[in-house]
């Protein structure tokens, strides 16, 4: 099979919403999504998909900073590739696409938030070359 990689133009951004939703039992409605989704594309965020054909099958959202720890980074953010598609080196190309992607940017470092029962991802993540180097907090206002 070969799969396509490409950035999803911000007038497409609702094609996401699917995917994006299957990726926690608590997601969001569809219109809080597209309200949200509406507002980050204005934002430092851009989203990638992964295509079978013309069939969307993966995304992945990446925000785009300076930090001073690390300089200009890539946030990987909602990764998510259909469950029939996983376990055959999909995530591994796509990862490469999205380095590449970001390396074009002026990107030097790439990091990401993952959910702490979401073990495959963390085996996955390891893998790729990440560490852990802290935590994630978070509050409601």
């Amino acid at each position: 099979m070969v799969f396509r990689f490409k950035i999803i133009d911000k007038k497409d951004i609702n094609t996401i919403i699917p995917l994006v939703r299957k990726l926690t039992s608590n997601a969001n409605s569809e219109n809080v999504l597209k309200e949200r989704f509406a507002a980050m594309v204005e934002e430092n965020y851009e989203c990638a998909g992964v295509f079978d054909n013309e069939k969307l099958i993966g995304v992945c959202g990446m925000w785009f900073q300076t930090r001073h720890y690390a300089g200009k980074s890539m946030e990987v953010d909602h990764v998510y590739i259909e469950e029939a598609y996983q376990g055959k080196g999909l995530g591994k190309e796509f990862f490469k696409w999205l380095y590449d992607y970001a390396k074009s940017k002026g990107c030097n470092t790439s990091e990401l938030n993952t959910y702490v029962q979401n073990y495959p991802s963390h085996k996955f993540y390891y893998n790729e070359g990440y560490e852990i180097y802290g935590y994630h907090f978070f509050k409601t206002l």
